[in-house]
């Protein structure tokens, strides 16, 4: 014996594993939620819509896409307070209280639109 006792219920110690760090999104998927806005196999959008600052025009021109689209699966109103609840979502922090007010408000708008007010 080297001098120090050597306890049998110690394990000598495996080599240290590497933690599984941030995932990297690869190039292609980067800004994924403008593509899906811009190329939403349900909607055909109007450019720069949720851009507006008037909740009644941007809930019309979403009622228009989603009653003529043909490629929905849910109905009209369906796809379009998802498109718009989406935007919202995905915008996330980066919406400022006035445009959440706005974009709030055009839902509301749909709802009227739609004849789904409570």
């Amino acid at each position: 014996m080297n001098g120090k006792p050597r306890l049998s219920h110690t394990r000598p110690k495996s080599p240290a594993r590497k933690k599984a760090g941030p995932r990297v999104a690869a190039r292609s998927s980067h800004r994924w939620s403008a593509r899906v806005t811009k190329t939403s196999d349900a909607l055909d959008l109007k450019a720069h819509l949720f851009d507006q600052d008037d909740p009644a025009k941007i809930a019309g021109s979403l009622k228009r896409s989603a009653e003529r689209s043909t490629r929905r699966k849910g109905t009209p109103f369906r796809s379009a307070m998802s498109m718009l609840n989406f935007y919202i979502n995905r915008a996330g922090k980066n919406l400022s209280a006035r445009r959440k007010r706005t974009l709030d408000r055009a839902k509301d708008e749909l709802r009227k639109a739609f004849g789904r007010t409570q």
